[in-house]
């Protein structure tokens, strides 16, 4: 009897690698969303992108706006599937008191980092967020090329 290979059992759906090129991250978040059965299914199989999305705070609610969850052919028929539709973000009162303050300050945002499941649920992972100088981007940029070089000197070093 052959045995199956177990893939490895990874918890995030969809990274926004962008935020942390384009941002300092000062606090992150875990929120949870509102979805539809479709959403949840579409997840399952991976089909989430959150490159274009962002987090709008407006009357004591958090909104994430522009996350493309692409329809499965196989989704229900009778439901009109709508891949970009604002989907609300489930925070506790002090949560939500932490980014509305945050925002506030000179050049902070919040943004969206990560989707990933948590035992059966979707979490959000946001950031309150500062954004980068282009000269902040380039001296990151310059570290990781550097612990790059360092560890293939190590490596090289130790065989």
């Amino acid at each position: 009897m052959a045995k199956k290979k177990n893939k490895p059992n990874s918890n995030t759906i969809a990274l926004n690698k962008r935020a942390r090129h384009d941002y300092f991250i000062e606090q992150t978040f875990e929120a949870g969303l509102v979805l539809q059965g479709w959403e949840v299914k579409s997840l399952r199989a991976g089909k989430a992108n959150l490159a274009e999305s962002y987090v709008l705070l407006k009357d004591g609610e958090a909104w994430l706006f522009g996350c493309h969850i692409s329809p499965l052919l196989t989704a229900s028929t009778h439901v009109i599937a709508d891949p970009l539709r604002s989907r609300k973000l489930l925070l506790h009162d002090r949560e939500l008191a932490q980014l509305f303050r945050g925002r506030e300050q000179q050049g902070y945002t919040v943004v969206s980092l990560g989707l990933y499941w948590k035992s059966n649920r979707v979490k959000l992972e946001i950031g309150l967020a500062k954004g980068k100088k282009l000269h902040d981007k380039r001296a990151t940029e310059k570290d990781r090329e550097w612990n790059k070089s360092k560890e293939r000197l190590l490596k090289r070093n130790i065989q």
